[in-house]
């Protein structure tokens, strides 16, 4: 069962939680906090503290000198300093009781993480609706825009959250790509390779000698000189698993600094989004029973004209 956040959503944002070691060369809850984060200044980060905005699971404050060993967790909310404007709009596709469909820009993250707080999809929507609740039921990578769901409230939120679990969800994707100097490959095709992923990986691994876990069927859909247009349909959903899959068959996605080589760091170029759409989504809602489907109403700008 999750642990339930002591403190609430405050201006759309909801708490982070954060384990504390039960020992260590810590005096402190609050030294082993300023350590763990050196690079903000340990004087914000203990004001924090001094204003009891940092609290242990049963709500009670933790001070500067709450000593190490008696929380395994606290929650605080995060400041992320200098947080970047990102001026895309989302766009609401759908709304009912249950559920809220949007159409999430390029750059925009779904939720918050790395410098963006403010500037995630999920806050814009928590403080737009005016609701704490608003949870998103999959996610998107940044870099990808396209159709988001969210769950509205969390008495239906399980039944819309098992649909992807168990894969009951049929997603369609849309991407521009490089046509390479061999030509053009066949297409349609299925894609199955073995991804994994780390925790703080930039890029999905490739392993070539153990049993696919990830599949993609791709398709033409227009081919110009030296780009196409191609449908993916994702089985499963890696990280990364679409730009992966493209790029190991020839085809890297425009404007992606990750596949098929890892590029460096640069500010998001609005000229060049990476050229990724998540078009539709289907399912059978598992509240009525009836079918249900949404699609974007965004468009790949590089896709090429007949």
């Amino acid at each position: 069962m999750a642990m339930r956040a002591p403190l609430p959503v405050r201006d759309g944002v909801g708490p982070t939680r954060l384990r504390v070691p039960r020992t260590g060369p810590w005096e402190t809850v609050a030294d082993y906090v300023t350590e763990r984060f050196s690079h903000i200044d340990p004087e914000i980060l203990l004001s924090r503290f001094d204003r009891g905005e940092v609290v242990a699971v049963d709500g009670s404050v933790i001070t500067r000198r709450t000593p190490l060993g008696v929380e395994d967790f606290i929650w605080y909310y995060r400041e992320p300093p200098d947080e970047p404007a990102i001026p895309y709009e989302v766009m609401v596709r759908h709304v009912d009781d249950d559920l809220l469909v949007v159409d999430k820009p390029h750059f925009l993250p779904t939720t918050p993480g790395g410098g963006f707080l403010q500037n995630s999809a999920l806050v814009r929507l928590r403080r737009e609706f005016d609701n704490p609740d608003l949870t998103p039921i999959h996610r998107l990578d940044r870099a990808t825009a396209g159709l988001v769901m969210f769950s509205i409230r969390p008495a239906t939120r399980g039944a819309y959250q098992s649909l992807f679990a168990d894969r009951a969800v049929e997603k369609v994707y849309e991407a521009v790509t490089t046509i390479p100097e061999t030509g053009m490959p066949e297409l349609p095709r299925v894609v199955r390779s073995h991804l994994t992923s780390t925790r703080g990986s930039l890029r999905a691994v490739v392993h070539e000698d153990r049993e696919p876990n990830a599949e993609t069927r791709v398709e033409a859909i227009r081919v110009g000189a030296t780009t196409a247009h191609v449908r993916l349909h994702p089985r499963t959903g890696r990280m990364h698993q679409l730009r992966a899959h493209l790029a190991g068959i020839g085809l890297g996605i425009l404007g992606d600094r990750f596949y098929p080589d890892l590029l460096d760091e640069a500010p998001d170029d609005p000229a060049r989004p990476l050229q990724l759409l998540a078009r539709e989504l289907r399912f059978v809602d598992p509240l009525s029973g009836t079918p249900r489907e949404f699609t974007t109403g965004l468009t790949l700008r590089e896709a090429p004209r007949v």
